[in-house]
């Protein structure tokens, strides 16, 4: 159902059993959010689909505050961030919105010629160790073959949740680590019946 969509502990759940080796976690740490980032430097270019209702220099960096696809993506991607999670999620949009005026303004420095060059250099470089980092040490296929929400929307989230759960102990409500361990166990021992399936 849509509305699973917005089950935070399912899709972490879900994700967590993609990345449970340590080394693919880090990398997915390191490489997640740059991605997204890249991605909104092509949506920066874009026509814009209207303009702020401020006069021109009412807000600081308001000439990369374009209401373009960028600004869609940064929108679409805060909110189910917040419906997910409010504390997280909050922190989670702040960083779209960031990502959302410095992808227009990386868009204008550079312009189209150069930035599609930039964006598929680092898309090279990051996603390789993101491969590597699922086909050796996790010996698992990426999950974008079985669920294209998450890689392109929940994955950066779900590093950032990492990340506040490693460093300060996080969780969007009491217990949602135990429950999440054991979902985790559950979706991983379904593996080999889903194959079994697939090859039947």
């Amino acid at each position: 159902m849509a509305w699973e969509v917005f089950d935070m502990e399912k899709q972490f759940a879900f994700y967590r059993a993609y990345h449970s080796n340590s080394i693919n976690v880090l990398i997915h740490a390191i490489i997640a959010w740059p991605i997204f980032f890249s991605y909104m430097v092509l949506a920066a270019f874009t026509p814009a689909l209207g303009v702020l209702p401020f006069p021109p220099g009412t807000l600081p960096f308001q000439e990369y505050m374009v209401l373009n696809l960028a600004f869609v993506v940064a929108v679409v991607n805060a909110l189910v961030y917040i419906m997910l999670d409010k504390k997280a999620g909050t922190l989670a949009a702040v960083l779209c919105l960031l990502f959302w005026v410095s992808s227009n303004a990386l868009a204008q420095t550079l312009g189209f010629s150069l930035a599609w060059k930039v964006v598929l250099v680092s898309e090279l470089i990051l996603l390789t160790p993101g491969v590597i980092g699922h086909e050796v040490f996790e010996e698992r296929t990426p999950a974008v073959l079985d669920n294209l929400i998450e890689i392109f929307i929940m994955e950066q989230f779900f590093v950032l949740v990492e990340v506040l759960q490693n460093v300060f102990g996080y969780e969007p409500y009491p217990g949602f680590q135990k429950a999440v361990r054991a979902r985790v166990q559950a979706n991983i021992k379904e593996w080999p019946l889903k194959s079994q399936k697939k090859s039947a």
